[in-house]
């Protein structure tokens, strides 16, 4: 056996799950609302999180009464990104995986990290994404990191007025998120622009280029929600399907996934980079580093230091 193929024992990580249900499921007339559950950590997406939201989109799939799907989060945020810093992060432990990508958790080094990421952030995403039902992110507050991923792969997007987009990980050295949709969702040239200085992008100027299709007011979210869901459960199931595979196509036609295949192992040499130089694979910034930092950039107080973003 090659030296580099060796296996390695799985860390012990003491693992606290605040909830058995990270993820909420309701059906009403025909939509399937999956909501982001760990409110108390700012819908921190937790290993735990990304499998429950994967079992809700099987569940959402596999129902024929549902014609539409919308993925909200419940509390004040929509999601502050990946657990970076919460009792329940969970990089170590081990789930069943979905897709033909191996276990992680027994992987040596930077293939640990990078086999994980294949598996629950971008593998997972695309497979949203392609759902064959037409698909509303529902976002207030705080969509940060990880929480743009989540975002992006829905096929409309409301916003509420006091949302804001962000992804701050150039701090850490590494060059955007997983699902790698920045210049697509935006102009490049902005992209670079909310990349390189990774400053929060109001929902206001995010919808001038077309992130986002619509703004409201928190109060009027869901009931906005429920009305673009509704015409969407009115239209015919298969056009809804056509056209959403007609729009991705363009996009793949635009080289979409090839784009993000080479920025996932840009990324992922970042990782490897920090590992080697300070001995993290995030720079050493967990959730408090990173949320003290966003919130004094954004000019705002401490006051909640529960969860920041990766």
């Amino acid at each position: 056996m090659n030296e580099t193929d060796r296996l390695v024992e799985p860390q012990q990580v003491d693992i606290v799950y605040e909830t058995d249900m990270p993820v909420t499921y309701e059906v009403i007339d025909q939509v399937a609302w999956i909501m982001l559950n760990r409110p108390g950590f700012n819908n921190a997406q937790n290993g735990q999180m990304t499998y429950a939201l994967d079992d809700a989109f099987i569940r959402a799939s596999a129902d024929d009464d549902v014609r539409c799907i919308v993925l909200g989060g419940n509390g004040k945020h929509f999601s502050a990104g990946h657990d970076i810093g919460t009792p329940g992060r969970d990089v170590h432990q081990h789930f069943e995986n979905r897709l033909m990508v191996p276990g992680h958790v027994n992987k040596p080094a930077a293939e640990l990290l990078y086999t994980r990421e294949k598996e629950q952030y971008v593998g997972m995403c695309r497979r949203w994404r392609d759902v064959a039902k037409p698909t509303i992110a529902m976002v207030q507050g705080a969509c940060v990191a990880g929480g743009l991923m989540l975002a992006w792969v829905c096929d409309l997007i409301v916003a509420t007025d006091d949302a804001f987009f962000q992804d701050p990980v150039n701090r850490m050295g590494i060059p955007g998120v997983e699902y790698f949709a920045h210049a697509y969702e935006l102009p490049p040239r902005v992209a670079k622009e909310f990349l390189l200085l990774g400053e929060r992008m109001s929902a206001q100027r995010a919808e001038q280029f077309g992130m986002v299709n619509k703004i409201v007011s928190r109060e009027a979210l869901r009931e906005t929600v429920a009305a673009m869901a509704a015409k969407l459960v009115a239209q015919p199931r298969l056009g809804n399907w056509l056209t959403k595979q007609a729009i991705n196509h363009v996009e793949e036609l635009m080289g979409k996934r090839n784009a993000m295949d080479a920025q996932y192992h840009m990324h992922h040499f970042a990782h490897a980079q920090n590992d080697l130089v300070q001995g993290s694979s995030i720079a050493g910034l967990g959730a408090k580093e990173m949320a003290a930092a966003n919130k004094r950039e954004a000019g705002e107080t401490p006051a909640d230091k529960k969860q920041a973003s990766e």
